[in-house]
């Protein structure tokens, strides 16, 4: 069986003690990053070997993994901080097991994005998450930001401190001005969560150095701004604009006027009223 097994995000107490029984059963570990775990190992007396699993093997270690698996090896997989396959080669691992018929399972623990969401003070019940934006890429980039245009639901982003100032501001232009919570060495001694908005916390960095890895939560765009921008938006067209739209899709006109007071937020009778005035 392939264990997910989460470990802590910076509070070594957060570890399981299911977790550390696990690590110490299983045949194999595999580590995003070996010599970051060995320190973890060491501290919960864990002697069970290392293998690499990381980003750049991913494909061809995960083919490796599954042959391992298959032949009757036990193999837990850890990353450097938080829970395997979020935001993580693990991902294609986990995939893998499934096409081959692998047993999986997870063994729960930190993760920092629920971590911060929980902090940050807005909405929890709807969220997506978005991970590292892919900055570099600004083809795929693009579309991204296109959809978090309008994205009702809490953002949650990773972002690293030398990225920081760039992504705020990225965020700002694309965004708009929007609430956001900058979460950064959560669980550790000087956990640090700042509630502002975008453009304060543009401000905040001009003066402070952004240190350690950061999520930042954003508000998402409330169903009441789009509603306003929507009708905003037909407000550019005049009503005899509006109705010609919809009878040239082969509307009859009561249904016309319907769908352009639906458009516009007002009554019907306000639609057929300008309609009888101005015919």
């Amino acid at each position: 069986m392939l264990y997910l097994c989460a470990t802590p995000i910076g509070n070594l107490k957060d570890m399981s003690p299911r977790i550390v029984e696990t690590l110490q059963a299983v045949d194999l570990i595999a580590a995003e990053d070996t010599r970051n775990s060995i320190k973890l190992l060491n501290h919960f007396a864990i002697d069970t070997p290392m293998t690499s699993y990381h980003e750049f093997n991913k494909v061809e270690k995960a083919e490796e993994l599954v042959q391992k698996l298959l032949a009757g090896k036990d193999i837990a997989l850890i990353t450097d901080a938080g829970t395997p396959a979020i935001s993580d080669p693990g991902e294609v691992l986990v995939a893998k097991c499934m096409e081959a018929g692998v047993r999986v399972t997870s063994l729960p623990g930190p993760v920092a994005c629920i971590t911060a969401l929980t902090l940050s003070g807005l909405p929890t019940r709807r969220f997506c998450f978005e991970a590292f934006l892919p900055v570099e890429n600004k083809k795929e980039l693009r579309p991204i930001l296109e959809e978090l245009k309008t994205e009702s639901r809490t953002i949650i982003l990773y972002e690293a401190p030398h990225r920081l100032k760039s992504t705020l501001q990225l965020l700002y232009e694309t965004l708009g001005q929007r609430r956001i919570t900058l979460c950064r060495e959560l669980t550790k001694k000087f956990e640090e969560v700042l509630p502002m908005t975008l453009r304060d916390a543009i401000a905040y960095y001009e003066t402070e150095e952004p240190r350690g890895e950061y999520v930042l939560v954003v508000e998402g765009k409330s169903f009441t701004e789009q509603k306003k921008e929507a009708e905003s938006k037909w407000q550019e067209m005049s009503i005899e604009e509006h109705m010609a739209l919809y009878e040239g899709k082969g509307m009859d006109r009561k249904e016309a006027m319907k769908q352009v007071a639906h458009d516009r937020g007002v009554g019907k009778r306000d639609i057929y009223n300008y309609l009888l005035k101005n015919g």
